[in-house]
């Protein structure tokens, strides 16, 4: 059991890592996920209104 130490040691680092890349992408996918469903959100609550035409080079006629 003594030789299995330095391998598990070895590892460790990695598994680190690999905790924190997965923990990143996680949190990158949950907030880009939270942000669509805000945006989705606002855009329903405020409708797009239709432009207001400038009338103002009709009276320069």
């Amino acid at each position: 059991m003594s030789g299995v130490w330095p391998y598990i040691a070895a590892l460790i680092p990695s598994a680190g890592v690999g905790f924190l890349f997965w923990l990143v992408i996680k949190n990158m996918i949950e907030g880009d996920r939270k942000e669509r469903l805000a945006h989705s959100q606002w855009d329903a609550a405020h409708p797009e209104t239709p432009p207001v035409s400038d009338n103002s080079k009709d009276a320069d006629k």
